[in-house]
């Protein structure tokens, strides 16, 4: 999510959820496991608001295409940030309802919920960190993790029947997604001056969307604990559908941490690692975090596009030149050091680089 991808190697220890601790009255003192550990840089949920361009996704297909908008992308993601899409074939209606659905579905019983926990050692269902070791500082957050593209990857043992409209809803946003990511990618590509293809190729028809539905309850300790720590995403491309009146995401830019606006209409996206390999450094994959709420839940949903995991990733050939050599090495499975790295308070991207 902006706000990522398969484990690293076994979980070690299991976990309550942040709404079981709070049913268990853990509202006023939250465990030490949550508080950040010295030497981090505490959470400042009042830095400066930051400037996010508005790009028409309708203007950047080939029957309504607009020089000034590929501008406008090329300018966010050679700085290493993010942009807002709107015209992106939803409604503020229909954006409402999704939103709707993931408030519904964490509001439902820790019972039911836990119908949808995820396996030790996996990423897809309900449920919070893997804990990979005793020293690993938590989120303060919940989330539910499922792969929504291609349709044969779904295990809908996962996808909730509570509440009803929850699966059919999710299908109708997974189609968008889809289409969003395909125009986009064409987009970033012709912003290069490279053939239109080169990235979605890169995606592929084996390419797959994972959704992750993020809760943030309330915290009595939002100075000392973090909805989610600094990171970079393993993704290729990174979609945000932000929650339509309480902040938190932000993001690091010129060492400086920035909060995301909220335009209800619209859908926030970054480029993650995958693209910063692929385009050797010129759009930047933005490290960014989630702050709390010290009286009110957030919401979110984030859909990440991945590659096939045997897909090879690395620097295109025509982004290599004397002034410009190779950055990084190829690289397989990107996603499966995703975790590893994060937890270690490390960016995956370093493996990466030459």
């Amino acid at each position: 999510m902006a706000e990522s991808s398969t484990p690293a190697k076994a979980e070690l220890l299991a976990t309550k959820t942040v709404q079981e601790l709070l049913t268990e009255g853990e509202l006023l003192v939250p465990p030490q496991k949550f508080i950040l550990k010295d030497g981090i840089p505490l959470p400042n949920a009042s830095v400066e608001l930051m400037d996010v361009p508005v790009i028409d996704l309708g203007l950047l297909t080939p029957s309504s295409f607009s020089a000034e908008e590929l501008d406008k992308l090329r300018s966010a993601l050679t700085t290493g940030c993010c942009f807002h899409v709107i015209n992106h074939g939803m409604t503020p209606e229909f954006l409402d309802k999704v939103r709707e659905i993931t408030k519904q579905f964490f509001a439902i019983p820790v019972e039911e919920k836990q119908k949808y926990l995820r396996p030790v050692d996996d990423i897809e269902g309900y449920g919070n960190d893997m804990v990979l070791s005793e020293q690993q500082t938590l989120d303060w957050t919940d989330r539910l993790y499922l792969t929504v593209y291609p349709p044969d990857q779904r295990r809908l043992e996962f996808w909730p029947e509570n509440p009803k409209s929850f699966r059919d809803t999710l299908d109708q946003y997974t189609s968008k997604m889809q289409v969003i990511t395909e125009t986009v990618l064409k987009a970033m590509a012709w912003s290069l001056n490279l053939e239109e293809d080169c990235f979605l190729d890169k995606y592929g028809e084996k390419g797959k969307l994972d959704a992750r539905f993020n809760f943030y309850p309330p915290c009595s300790r939002p100075d000392r604990i973090l909805g989610f720590k600094p990171h970079a995403d393993s993704s290729i491309i990174t979609i945000v559908l932000q929650d339509k009146e309480v902040e938190g995401l932000q993001f690091l830019k010129d060492d400086q941490w920035f909060r995301a606006p909220i335009v209800p209409e619209a859908l926030l996206i970054n480029v993650g690692d995958q693209v910063e390999i692929l385009t050797n450094g010129l759009f930047k994959s933005p490290v960014h975090k989630v702050v709390i709420n010290g009286e009110k839940e957030r919401i979110s949903l984030v859909v990440f596009s991945f590659p096939d995991s045997e897909t090879e990733i690395k620097p295109l050939e025509s982004l290599i030149n004397e002034s410009r050599p190779r950055l990084y090495r190829k690289m397989k499975n990107y996603g499966d050091i995703f975790f590893e790295y994060y937890q270690q308070g490390i960016r995956p991207i370093e493996a990466a680089i030459i």
